[in-house]
C-alpha cells in the first residue's frame, strides 16, 4: 500500500519539476533541452533522486552542477505546490537511457537479414 503513496508522489513530482526547471535562472539549465525521466523517493520522503536527460550531452557536467545550485530554490518552490509534511532533498543523477535506446533502434535498423534469401522482403514500416 505504501510503494503505491511513493509512486504517485514520484509522479507528481516529476510532473511539477518539469514545469519549475523552466523557471530556473541558471544558464547552464535555462538553456539545456532537459527531460526527467524517473524519480525515485524514499519511503520516509527524506530524499527524491531525480533522473535527467539532456539532449545535448557535451555539457552534461555543467549542466548537474547548474541543477544542483539550483535545488535549493526547487525543493522550496517544490514544497509550496506540493501538499506534504516533508519536502524531500533534490538529489540530480544524468540518465542516458534515451540516448542507449536510440543507439539500440539505430542498430536495428541497420540489421541485415541472416538468410540471403529474405533480403527481398520489406517491411511495412519502410516503405
Amino acid at each position: 500500500m505504501a510503494s503505491n503513496r511513493i509512486g504517485r508522489i514520484n509522479e507528481e513530482i516529476q510532473r511539477e519539476l518539469s514545469g519549475l526547471l523552466r523557471t530556473v535562472k541558471d544558464p547552464r539549465v535555462a538553456d539545456a533541452m532537459l527531460t526527467i525521466t524517473h524519480v525515485d523517493t524514499t519511503s520516509d520522503l527524506r530524499y527524491s533522486r531525480i533522473y535527467i536527460s539532456a539532449l545535448d550531452r557535451t555539457d552534461e557536467k555543467d549542466l548537474m552542477r547548474g541543477l544542483k545550485s539550483a535545488s535549493g530554490y526547487l525543493r522550496h518552490e517544490l514544497g509550496q505546490k506540493l501538499q506534504l509534511r516533508y519536502t524531500p532533498e533534490l538529489q540530480f543523477f544524468a540518465d542516458d537511457s534515451i540516448a542507449h535506446g536510440a543507439h539500440i533502434l539505430d542498430m536495428l535498423h541497420h540489421v541485415k537479414p541472416a538468410n540471403p534469401a529474405n533480403a527481398d522482403i520489406v517491411l511495412p514500416e519502410d516503405k
